[in-house]
């Protein structure tokens, strides 16, 4: 007697594996794509808060902040102009780095939210509605 067993999937089972994988997909993909995207948002906000801190700390020493035309700048390097620096101790940054999109980090003073804005331009440049400054650092701007 030679009876041959066959193994394999049914049909069935194999349309089961297939819905098990697409639910799968359809949940855990649009986390995992958002998660690049939310850590360039925290790190435009932890760059904020260090260059904020490195302002306050030319504040101490110049007793005024560095003009919008000074900007940045005038924490990596003895800004030239008004007003003038009384006590330059930099740099108070290593140097200055673009934001996490590319985009040089915007700085004003006085600024339209405070005494400094300073603020990335974020994801959209070409609107103000994903703007990180350090106005707004506790919003919520993960992707979605």
């Amino acid at each position: 007697m030679n009876i041959k067993s066959q193994s394999g999937f049914t049909l069935i089972e194999v349309m089961v594996v297939v819905v098990i994988l697409g639910i799968l997909a359809a949940v855990v993909v649009p986390n995992i794509m958002d998660e690049p995207e939310n850590a360039r948002i925290n790190k435009a906000k932890q760059d904020i808060r260090a260059l904020e801190l490195a302002l306050d700390r030319y504040r101490l020493h110049n007793s005024d902040y560095p003009s919008t035309e000074q900007g940045l700048q005038a924490l990596v390097k003895k800004p030239t102009g008004a007003p003038e620096p009384r006590s330059w101790k930099g740099p108070y940054v290593k140097k200055m780095t673009d934001d996490p999109w590319k985009n040089e980090y915007q700085y004003l003073s006085p600024g339209t939210h405070g005494k400094i804005d300073i603020f990335s331009v974020g994801k959209n440049s070409a609107s103000p509605d994903d703007d990180i400054g350090n106005w707004n650092l506790d919003e919520d701007f993960t992707a979605n």
